[in-house]
């Protein structure tokens, strides 16, 4: 069935915050996302404060970057959120966008070798699934000690989506993700979605099945001229050719993404929040089919 998720942008203070969390619910979206990013509030505490603002509506990161942190502090920070949250947080992870080399110095912290962040990102889906296992664990019993907070009443980790389209890392999410998100440049097209999720497939066997598929959108509608910065000519962005960016009314949006989940399996659609209004007419169509 369709899902659908708002990736949130900035806002002036913590009302805005709010506010574009509960547009969001109401616009019939069933997550609220928040981007890895130091332009915006930190994305575990920035996603539970969406989460208490609202009724129903799930929250997440989109996506944590494990270079950032240590393992077993975002699993922490993961299982509190989801406490917090009444079991509705969706832990995104990733190894690192190559220009968060930045970033990284930004924070005192070294931009390890590609390798590296991927090994950090399947240690830290161990130390989650390590946290819930040992969730009743007695003092001094299991690999957690007693003083790491565990949520005891939690039978089930947070769902993981792991980000990416490298060989290494789609093997890593074909083992361990609940949701993967293709990680494609903004110009990539049907075809190139394709050839990933062959891979994918392949290096998934039986698992393939059970793994929900995401492709987050830039932009939808009238194409805007920013979207030469990423490499898209706006004059020639709204023909579909390019899944990031959707052209057309809601019935023939909502006809090509249904086209497309049928093709690719795609039914997991994510939005920039700029576009949630745009998208909503076709969220109200697709939702739960």
């Amino acid at each position: 069935m369709f899902r659908f998720g708002v990736v949130a942008s900035q806002a002036r203070d913590a009302d805005e915050w709010l506010a574009l969390a509960r547009r969001a619910e109401d616009l019939g979206y069933a997550t609220f996302l928040v981007p890895d990013n130091l332009a915006l509030p930190a994305p575990v505490p920035a996603a539970t404060a969406a989460a208490t603002a609202t009724a129903d509506l799930h929250v997440g990161t989109f996506v944590t970057n494990c270079a950032f942190r240590p393992p077993a502090q975002i699993a922490w920070e993961a299982a509190s959120a989801d406490f917090l949250c009444g079991g509705g947080f969706e832990l995104g992870l990733g190894a690192g966008r190559p220009d968060a080399v930045r970033e990284a110095a930004l924070l005192g912290l070294p931009f390890e070798p590609f390798d590296e962040r991927l090994r950090r990102v399947q240690t830290t889906v161990d130390a989650l699934e390590d946290l819930y296992a040992h969730a009743t664990a007695e003092a001094g019993e299991g690999a957690w000690p007693v003083r790491i907070y565990r949520p005891a009443d939690r039978a089930r980790r947070p769902r993981v989506l792991i980000a990416g389209s490298g060989k290494k890392m789609l093997g890593l999410a074909a083992r361990r993700a609940d949701i993967v998100a293709l990680g494609l440049p903004p110009t990539a097209g049907e075809d190139d979605f394709r050839t990933k999720l062959a891979t994918l497939n392949i290096l998934a066997g039986d698992r393939f099945d059970d793994i929900e598929l995401n492709v987050n959108l830039a932009a939808v509608g009238e194409p805007p001229p920013w979207l030469a910065r990423l490499g898209l000519d706006p004059a020639k962005a709204s023909d579909n050719a390019a899944m990031a960016v959707l052209s057309g009314s809601p019935q023939e949006i909502a006809d090509l993404l249904r086209r497309r989940r049928d093709d690719l399996g795609i039914s997991y659609v994510t939005v920039n929040a700029a576009y949630a209004d745009a998208l909503a007419p076709v969220v109200e169509r697709l939702t739960g089919t």
